[in-house]
């Protein structure tokens, strides 16, 4: 019996009205003080998760960041000087993409069982390994081994999803529009396949970005996005 007969999901917003049902609902939480990380060791979370899943959620003004280009084709892109406070944040973000998923510490384990949580909040996960998993589109019983093309930084990115973009994230995992088809692809392999590509198109893992996308990228390091950065 599958998982997924027995949700009850957000419905899908109307082609001709869309309605950002997300920023109705990070308002609300706003307004009642609960958009909080319900952990200590997650509170000060960086908002680079956010920039993160702009680039495929987010505002259309912000994407564009980008995709823009310049109409000068021999521009270099490489000749460009860091701020003090994007360099900090661009090192610390580097760090943390050298972090694997370690399924033996408590903090990841904690991580992975709160994404099951927000997936399926009224049914209890069995335990860390379990066919379970294959609900939210893990490609095994064991959703670690899926987690070495990336670390510990795209089951971060999956966390934020939910918590912050609550209805995008249950009509993508739960399929909810278009047509449904025979073979879907899995949702939570997906996303770490996402984080993946962010990573390698804005050269992140660079002592500085030299594409332009990569560019831009480190540009917001220094402003909004990241305005609630504390470690």
């Amino acid at each position: 019996m599958r998982l997924r007969k027995h949700r009850q999901c957000f419905p899908s917003c109307s082609s001709h009205h869309r309605v950002d049902e997300d920023e109705i609902y990070r308002r609300h939480k706003k307004r009642d003080g609960e958009l909080e990380w319900p952990h200590d060791s997650t509170h000060a979370k960086s908002q680079l998760a956010q920039c993160f899943i702009n680039a495929m959620v987010g505002p259309r003004s912000w994407t564009g960041l980008f995709t823009r280009s310049s109409n000068k084709r021999n521009e270099k892109h490489g000749d460009y000087s860091l701020s003090p406070l994007q360099e900090q944040r661009l090192l610390r973000l580097q760090a943390r993409l050298q972090v694997p998923f370690d399924e033996n510490r408590p903090d990841h384990q904690e991580a992975l069982k709160a994404l099951w949580r927000a997936a399926f909040p009224d049914v209890a996960l069995q335990g860390l390994i379990s066919e379970q998993w294959k609900e939210m589109g893990w490609q095994g019983s064991n959703p670690s081994t899926d987690f070495r093309g990336c670390g510990f930084i795209s089951l971060e990115n999956l966390l934020f999803f939910t918590r912050t973009y609550p209805v995008s994230f249950r009509r993508l995992l739960f399929k909810e529009d278009g047509k449904r088809a025979t073979w879907e692809y899995p949702f939570a392999v997906a996303g770490i396949n996402i984080s993946f590509m962010l990573i390698k198109m804005l050269d992140l893992c660079s002592a500085k970005p030299r594409c332009l996308p990569g560019i831009n990228f480190v540009r917001l390091l220094g402003g909004k996005c990241t305005s609630q950065t504390r470690r």
